[in-house]
């Protein structure tokens, strides 16, 4: 049982791209890149972020999703000890580490596929991979055919059913924990997995460490197929992510309430689940480039912080950056960054984002509370957390121009706004009338009229 979880705020990197790696591994020079990230760590801190997900460290021939070996770090990136160095420090400064594990497909130069190449039906490692035909070619000269990821045939599936596969993995998982002493995996492809791959892989991981954190990528489906009580503990929420940025460029809150109600409300789907909460990621379009209007961006992120579930930053997002997919290529999402010369449009929303994090770090219904819609309108919305004796309000006005929203709230109490210089409003024949300027929201602490209002 996780007992860190519900409590993190997830900064997500992608090592390649932020730390300007090249884009192929050309097995030259080893490079020490990856300690860049102790750079930032000041920055990771201002945010209140305290813990990270990298995306794929382990050396590979391209993009990281290509494996050529589960243990050794990308040559691009660094050595194993200058990335135990960087765990190290990270560790210290209180942030947990999550990492992103590869493991339904491998690349063409992983090397027991260099050994079916080289030896054909006499390999002893043809049985690793899924479907080999060896009556005819594959479409990129091979003298076999092989099952690629979708098509991708530069990403070789493995036959995760093999046990010599699932030992291979584990071995290199407990690897992982005993060198950086990791605190969870992102399992990439999970909902292209044989589900009972993530039985052997939750029990190995417990006994290894008790808090360890399991959450994959999953699509589409109900998120229960693979966040059980005997697999994984999260996944990527995909729903949320779609209905957060779709409801603002509708103009639409209903869109995302529904979503919201759906996953956590009463008789949620998700309630006893703590997904994995994100705006934009390393395989989407930067949110500073979907969204109709930027000023939008400050709604999205109170939104992101203020759902159920753990929420996740992506690298220089925070500064609304620029960045979408084209000409088959996901550089723009993947940029290399200078802390010293981030070039955002909106200077202010990472203050607004970092304010964001530390309420959500010191509110326990923001972390842990039940979800309950209060007022929803095409451009206005007010749910509320609740946990125990603490309530929480969110309001949120996308519109161009200032609204006044009504609810009602129980006698003796009052609501300090701890996103606006903890602004006091009170209740009026237990009717709240709250003003909203345009493009904005409020993170509303219910209290006792008589106490004070500071939250460090």
């Amino acid at each position: 049982m996780n007992t860190w979880i519900n409590e993190a705020v997830f900064y997500h990197i992608y090592p390649l791209g932020f730390c300007g790696a090249p884009q192929y591994n050309d097995n030259g020079e080893t490079i020490n890149r990856i300690k860049k990230v102790i750079d930032w760590i000041p920055h990771l801190k201002e945010l209140s972020i305290n813990a990270i997900y990298f995306g794929p460290i382990f050396e590979s021939s391209e993009h990281g999703y290509d494996t050529k070996d589960y243990v050794e770090i990308d040559r691009r990136l660094g050595t194993k000890q200058d990335f135990k160095e960087v765990c190290k420090v990270l560790q210290d400064n209180d942030i947990k580490i999550v990492l992103d594990g590869v493991f339904n497909h491998v690349g063409r130069e992983f090397w027991a596929f260099k050994d079916v190449q080289k030896n054909g039906q006499n390999s002893k490692y043809c049985s690793w991979f899924q479907n080999l035909d060896f009556t005819r070619n594959s479409p990129i000269g091979d003298s076999f055919w092989y099952e690629g990821w979708h098509g991708h045939y530069s990403l070789v599936k493995l036959n995760i059913n093999n046990p010599e596969v699932i030992e291979h993995i584990l071995k290199a998982v407990g690897n992982w924990i005993d060198e950086y002493n990791i605190d969870g995996i992102r399992l990439d492809a999970a909902d292209d997995m044989d589900k009972k791959f993530f039985n052997k892989l939750k029990s190995y991981c417990i006994d290894k460490k008790e808090n360890f954190w399991l959450m994959g990528e999953v699509i589409h489906g109900d998120y229960n197929q693979w966040a059980n009580r005997g697999m994984l503990d999260s996944v990527t929420n995909y729903e949320c992510y779609k209905g957060i940025y779709s409801s603002h460029n509708e103009k639409n809150y209903f869109e995302i309430a529904y979503s919201l109600n759906r996953q956590f409300g009463q008789g949620g789907m998700y309630k006893n689940l703590v997904l994995y909460n994100f705006v934009d990621n390393h395989d989407v379009n930067r949110i500073g480039s979907i969204l109709k209007k930027k000023e939008y961006l400050y709604n999205v992120y109170t939104l992101l912080l203020t759902i159920p579930g753990v929420p996740s930053i992506y690298y220089g997002s925070e500064w609304g950056i620029q960045g979408i997919h084209k000409n088959d290529s996901d550089a723009e999402l993947r940029a290399c960054l200078d802390l010293e010369n981030i070039e955002g449009e909106y200077e202010g929303l990472a203050i607004h984002i970092g304010k964001l994090c530390k309420i959500h770090r010191n509110l326990k219904a923001l972390m842990y509370g039940d979800f309950n819609q209060v007022v929803t309108k095409n451009e206005q919305l007010i749910y509320k957390r609740v946990y125990n004796n603490e309530t929480v309000y969110i309001a949120l006005n996308l519109a161009d121009k200032a609204t006044t929203l009504d609810f009602y709230l129980s006698n003796n109490r009052v609501l300090v706004d701890r996103l606006n210089n903890n602004q006091i409003i009170k209740a009026n024949n237990n009717t709240i009338k709250l003003n909203v300027p345009a493009y904005s929201g409020c993170v509303l602490e219910e209290i006792e009229e008589n106490l004070g209002i500071t939250k460090e």
